[in-house]
């Protein structure tokens, strides 16, 4: 069995993560994992509305991973914090599957430094539909080629902190890369006022907020005469804990290296 610590027990993605453990083959929740004060309860089933499982909670990852041989950490928290468990799971030797977003450049190689020593997976949406999508996008761009513009639309709920969404930079630059253009020159994020005409390279990513919508997603491709679209919609944060706890075990007992889920998926091939 591989012992699985939960990060953010107390949150939306942490509760649903203990509950989709429960019976998961060959994982075993070992410990859930919040900030001091954050838990009501000292229990990680209590938390998800479980009943007592006997799985405590600890108030750090430290103490979470205290005793456990080769653990497997299963972090949705922001990505200052997974950064610090990125490099804390490299010292104790435990394996790493991330679902935060938001990262800047300074945290993603904090993320890419850990990943030298182990195994660790890294997403911007866990989702097993959603990177069917990362896929297909990226097939379409190539049998379309530059004679369709591309735009990204995404929408979430009113909380979510960081825009656009790190699933819509991804099939922005699933695009890019199959496009053979830069992300970095070629992605445009909002147009206002008078902006000139689209650009043939330009790939537009636009971001709306509102309510409690999980997460959406559209691409356009969009042509003279027709339009094609490619949408994804979630409507709970289940299949998010799915594809993570997927992730965990697969990733348990990979040689180091920094992975996503078109590797646990086994999409890698032909991209």
């Amino acid at each position: 069995m591989i012992d699985v610590v939960v990060t953010g027990a107390a949150g939306r993605m942490g509760t649903t993560l203990v509950r989709c453990l429960q019976g998961a083959e060959g994982l075993r929740l070992a410990a859930g994992v919040e900030r001091p004060g954050q838990a009501r309860f000292e229990d990680a089933g209590e938390l998800a509305g479980l009943g007592r499982l006997g799985v405590p909670v600890k108030d750090s990852l430290a103490a979470a991973l205290d005793g456990l041989a080769r653990p497997v950490v299963i972090d949705f928290t922001s990505h200052e914090a997974s950064a610090a468990h990125a490099e804390l799971c490299a010292a104790r030797g435990a394996g790493l599957v991330i679902g935060s977003t938001g990262f800047t450049p300074e945290t993603k190689a904090r993320v890419q430094a850990a990943a030298a020593r182990i195994p660790v997976v890294l997403s911007p949406n866990m989702s097993v539909g959603v990177n069917a999508v990362f896929a297909l996008v990226r097939e379409a761009a190539r049998i379309l080629g530059d004679g369709y513009d591309v735009e990204v639309l995404e929408m979430h709920h009113n909380r979510k902190k960081d825009a656009p969404s790190g699933t819509a930079l991804r099939l922005a630059e699933v695009a890019a890369e199959a496009l053979s253009r830069d992300p970095r020159q070629d992605l445009v994020y909002a147009r206002h006022g008078l902006v000139g005409e689209r650009t043939k390279r330009e790939i537009g990513v636009q971001t709306l907020r509102g309510g409690d919508v999980v997460g959406e997603h559209t691409v356009f491709f969009v042509g003279e005469g027709e339009r094609i679209e490619i949408s994804h919609r979630a409507t709970s944060r289940d299949q998010f804990a799915r594809g993570a706890v997927r992730a965990a075990a697969w990733v348990a007992g990979r040689p180091p290296g920094l992975y996503d889920m078109f590797d646990v998926l086994g999409l890698r091939s032909g991209r």
